[in-house]
């Protein structure tokens, strides 16, 4: 009985670590692990780790080489389109490059180069008429001469697309006839073709009314389009790279907006893998720091990239990278509403370098990293979104420019983390549960009353 007792106690003992083991993070401070500044937020973040670290973690096959993840990881979002003055557009790309960005992530907008009419290249908005074409060239001259390489933004329909008013399309409405769609993306990629290698095909189609104001996200018809545009861009040039748009991050099922994870899934059985060569995620820390480690589909996160390579992985494309189209975090005052989060701006530039950090570091399928955004025109101080900004109206730049072009022109290239850690992340929910369940049944039978007790 004695020698029966001590083995239950040894089976008690290695369960017990089993449990600790099993929930010990990755992480040297609560702010490594939940991304929170304060102690009451921690405390509730590890809360919601401990909740999320012992359920299956996302398939993420880190050991798969990745094709087309680009030269380097830092872009950056541009509106060159709308720098009416053309020194205006250098100087930004010179900050641009001056910063270590290599990549700009620039809107080639179909309303404002195929103005009038299918075909019609002409800008007769007003006197003398030009070619539309003139402010993109100028545009992808620009970025040559600062050595940035463009992703090139296709979306935005012209009024004569679609048979509806804008008034109840939305001004972001795909195009009745989604062939019209293919045939611009073509015209753009053979006007540029050996200038501008990388497509991107519209942008969060599941949601934010960009897929129209007043009909239904639809995956099924968003992939048609980006089929199309896949075929013709390839039929014009066999080394252009195709980017899936990239899919807001929401937990909303409705016409509106869905879930971009079954958004991704109902693209993948309309067939969609085989008519992009990079897929598209967004960044946003929201209201957590770029080091946060939790986890959960309905959570919105800087990480929440992995559940997108998750899908992926799932459907065979584990060689192809993800973009980050946008990454930020955003310090609206006071007075407006903070529909992206709020941070102040030393946080910030703190985040956004911890964002490339882990980027590097943790996630060997994640391609360019593309911040939101260089600047705005001061006209858009009244929208939160404007404060996502590195730059001023007047380029005055601020902390968060200064700190990711000291990173950015300062730091190596770091190994990404080895497979193991990312094998052992897999491994730890059954850690845990073989664990709990030793541990209780063992107790249990500990504790139940014996004959002759």
């Amino acid at each position: 009985m004695h020698r029966f007792l001590q083995w239950q106690r040894l089976v008690v003992l290695a369960a017990a670590v089993g449990l600790v083991v099993s929930l010990w993070p990755a992480a040297s401070s609560l702010y490594d692990l939940t991304g929170e500044e304060t102690l009451a937020a921690q405390v509730r973040g590890v809360v919601h780790w401990l909740n999320t670290a012992v359920r299956p973690q996302p398939r993420l096959s880190p050991d798969t080489p990745v094709q087309n993840k680009g030269d380097s990881i830092f872009g950056v979002n541009t509106f060159l389109q709308n720098e009416v003055e053309e020194w205006k557009r250098e100087r930004s790309l010179q900050l641009a490059r001056d910063a270590g960005f290599r990549f700009i992530r620039q809107e080639f907008v179909w309303e404002d180069i195929e103005i009038h009419g299918k075909g019609d290249f002409e800008d007769r908005r007003h006197e003398p008429a030009k070619s539309a074409w003139e402010k993109y060239d100028n545009i992808v001259a620009l970025a040559e001469a600062n050595g940035l390489q463009i992703i090139a933004r296709l979306s935005n329909p012209p009024a004569w697309s679609r048979a509806l008013p804008v008034e109840e399309t939305g001004a972001l409405a795909p195009p009745d006839d989604f062939n019209d769609f293919a045939d611009f993306a073509a015209a753009v990629a053979e006007r540029y073709k050996g200038r501008i290698r990388y497509y991107q095909i519209w942008n969060e189609p599941n949601g934010n009314e960009e897929w129209g104001r007043h009909q239904p996200v639809n995956p099924e018809e968003y992939t048609e389009l980006l089929c199309l545009a896949y075929e013709r861009i390839k039929q014009v040039d066999p080394e252009a790279v195709v980017l899936a748009g990239a899919l807001t991050p929401t937990v909303e099922i409705s016409p509106a907006n869905m879930n971009d994870l079954i958004f991704l899934e109902r693209m993948y059985a309309a067939g969609a893998g085989a008519c992009f060569d990079v897929m598209s995620a967004q960044g946003y820390g929201l209201w957590s720091g770029a080091r946060d480690q939790r986890l959960r589909p309905t959570v919105i996160n800087y990480p929440h990239n992995l559940y997108i390579r998750d899908v992926m992985v799932r459907h065979g494309d584990a060689a192809k990278p993800i973009w980050i189209s946008e990454m930020g975090w955003n310090t609206v005052p006071e007075e407006l509403y903070p529909r992206f989060g709020r941070v102040t701006e030393e946080q910030q530039a703190r985040y956004a370098v911890e964002a490339y950090e882990r980027a590097r570091a943790e996630w060997p399928w994640v391609g360019v990293n593309s911040y939101w955004f260089l600047k705005l025109a001061a006209e858009e101080r009244e929208k939160p979104m404007y404060y996502f900004r590195l730059l001023e109206p007047d380029f005055t730049p601020l902390p968060v420019y200064e700190a990711i072009t000291e990173y950015a022109n300062g730091n190596p290239q770091p190994a990404a983390t080895p497979g193991w850690v990312y094998v052992w992340g897999g491994l730890r929910p059954y850690l845990f549960t073989i664990s709990a369940a030793i541990l209780f049944f063992t107790l249990l039978h500990w504790l139940t009353p014996k004959e002759g007790d």
